[in-house]
């Protein structure tokens, strides 16, 4: 019997990078998945590519509360409880103090900080008791320039699944988060670089991560079942994929 059978989960931010190897693992393990994104394009890519009918690509924006609404419609209908769910979904734009707005400030936050709440505020009664939620965070302890909007949304995030540990005892459902360094990702987190620009984030980050190169999205996602799956006596943590990054071990 495959490791998952019989489980279903719920992945936002699924349809590319670490969130579709999070579901790519869960289907090989023999879940049933509903999965969702914002741009089309990466949508029909991962429903080609998935190819499965346990695998269910619904467009879904977290910034949009009748998006969130509507998802969770849809997977009470389509799956009725889920064992576990991934909070993936986020954004990350590079904004100096004095090129922030108020409209990209707002984007952060509704998409990462308010989406994830809403997200699980929504779909909460479908989770089986026991069940477990796991946040994609960020590795945030070294902070770099440009990133006020992102890491402040994701550090709330942290605080959020942090409560949430709390509130959700009484149902004996775990919530923990993983927290990504440099991974190799098509947008290395960051939408809109080069190639060119991508390949020198990448350089510049395999020089100040401890194990001296980045991580893979199968690690992340490695990371982030366990936290589901695995790791049945934690709640309430955020553990690092990084490579040593945030806690500067060299």
């Amino acid at each position: 019997m495959n490791k998952y059978t019989g489980k279903k989960a719920v992945v936002t931010g699924g349809t590319h990078g670490m969130g579709l190897a999070i579901v790519k693992a869960l289907l090989e393990g023999g879940a049933e998945v509903v999965l969702t994104g914002r741009n089309e394009k990466k949508i029909n890519e991962a429903r080609n590519e998935l190819n499965s009918s346990s695998a269910h690509v619904v467009r879904s924006d977290a910034a949009s509360m009748a998006d969130i609404e509507a998802l969770g419609v849809f997977v009470e209908e389509k799956l009725g409880r889920i064992d576990y769910l991934f909070v993936n979904h986020g954004i990350a734009e590079i904004n100096l103090l004095e090129q922030v707005t108020e409209a990209s400030w707002d984007r952060h936050f509704n998409i990462n900080t308010k989406g994830s709440f809403f997200t699980v505020q929504r779909l909460a009664p479908f989770i089986n008791d026991g069940g477990a939620i796991v946040f994609t965070t960020v590795a945030n302890d070294k902070i770099f320039p440009g990133l006020s909007a992102y890491s402040g949304s994701k550090e709330a995030v942290v605080a959020i699944a942090q409560v949430l540990a709390a509130e959700f005892l009484p149902r004996k459902i775990r919530v923990n988060s993983v927290a990504p360094g440099y991974i190799d990702t098509p947008s290395m987190g960051v939408p809109g670089l080069t190639d060119e620009e991508r390949a020198e984030f990448m350089k510049q980050g395999d020089e100040i991560t401890p194990l001296k190169r980045h991580g893979t999205v199968e690690e992340v996602a490695a990371a982030a079942l366990f936290l589901a799956a695995d790791a049945t006596f934690t709640t309430g943590v955020e553990l690092h994929v990084d490579g040593g990054f945030a806690r500067g071990l060299v």
